[in-house]
C-alpha cells in the first residue's frame, strides 16, 4: 500500500463477514395487491430483488477506519505485528474522482451503521432506491462496531482502467478468473498518507524497512510507535519522528 501509494477494492461477495452487504437485508415479501395483476407476488418479489443481489456482484469496497487505537482491531488483523497508517481523504478524494483512460472513475462514501438486529426495511412500502442502496451496502452487525468503519466503494470498475491483480489460487482448471475474484488498486497521490502508527510488536528489522518506505512515501508523514498505557487498557502512540 504505501510502495504503490495506493487503496485496495475487494469485491463486496468476497468480504469475510457473509451478512455483509446481503441482499437479504431487505424484505421483499409484502408485495402489494395492486402489483399482482399481470405478475403472481412471487415473480415480482424475485423481479425486484433481482437488482440488489446484483449489486453484491457490482461493488468493490474499500475499508477504511475512523480509529487507529482499538485493541481488538490490533489484535485481530496483525497481532499487534503491524501497522495502521494513516489517509488525509481530502487530498485523496481528487484521486479517487477522476478519468482515467476516457472513464470516469469515482468513488462513493459511507460511513458503516451498526445494528443489533436485522431490521429489515419494507421495500414496497418506503420506494427509495439511494436509501436502500445505502442500507444493503453500510449495515452490519453490532459486533463489528468497534471497528467504526468508512467504507469506499466503486461500482462496475473496468479493469485495464484501474490497477487490479488478482490472486493465484482463484485461477480456475481453464486458467480464468472470476471477475469478483479481481482486486483494484486506484493510486493515491504520496502526500495522501499523514500518519504511521507501528505496532507494539513490529520487530526492529521490518520496523527499518517500513520507516524507509514511509520516509520516501512522505517525508512529512507523522509516524507514531504504538506502546502500552500503563494507566488503562488503551494503546498510546507515542511521536519517534
Amino acid at each position: 500500500m504505501m510502495k504503490c501509494h495506493n487503496l485496495r477494492f475487494a469485491n463486496a461477495t468476497r468480504l469475510n463477514d457473509p451478512f455483509d452487504c446481503h441482499p437479504s437485508l431487505i424484505d421483499f415479501s409484502k408485495v402489494p395487491a395492486e402489483k399482482c395483476k399481470r405478475w403472481p407476488a412471487h415473480l415480482i418479489e424475485e423481479l425486484e430483488s433481482c437488482q440488489y443481489k446484483n449489486l453484491r456482484k457490482r461493488t468493490w469496497i474499500c475499508s477504511l477506519s475512523k480509529v487507529y487505537d482499538s485493541l481488538l482491531m490490533w489484535c485481530f488483523y496483525s497481532s499487534y505485528s503491524g501497522v495502521c497508517i494513516g489517509i488525509d481523504m481530502e487530498k485523496a478524494e481528487k484521486y479517487l474522482s477522476q478519468v482515467m483512460n476516457g472513464v470516469y472513475f469515482g468513488t462513493q462514501q459511507l460511513e458503516v451503521q451498526y445494528k443489533d438486529i436485522v431490521n429489515k426495511p419494507d421495500f414496497f412500502h418506503k420506494i427509495d432506491m439511494i436509501n436502500y442502496t445505502r442500507y444493503q451496502l453500510s449495515t452490519k452487525a453490532k459486533e463489528w462496531e468497534h471497528e467504526k468503519e468508512v467504507r469506499l466503494l466503486l461500482t462496475d470498475p473496468l479493469v485495464g482502467t484501474i490497477p487490479s491483480e488478482y490472486s493465484e489460487s482463484a485461477k480456475k482448471e481453464d486458467g480464468s478468473v472470476d471477475y469478483e475474484d479481481v482486486r483494484f488498486y486506484p493510486v493515491i497521490g504520496r502526500e495522501c498518507f499523514c500518519e504511521l502508527y507501528l505496532g507494539i510488536n513490529v520487530e526492529k528489522d521490518k520496523q527499518d524497512e517500513i520507516l524507509k518506505v514511509a520516509r520516501w512515501l512522505n517525508p512529512e508523514m507523522k509516524i507514531y510507535r504504538m506502546t502500552v498505557d500503563p494507566d488503562a487498557f488503551k494503546l498510546k502512540p507515542v511521536l519517534i519522528q
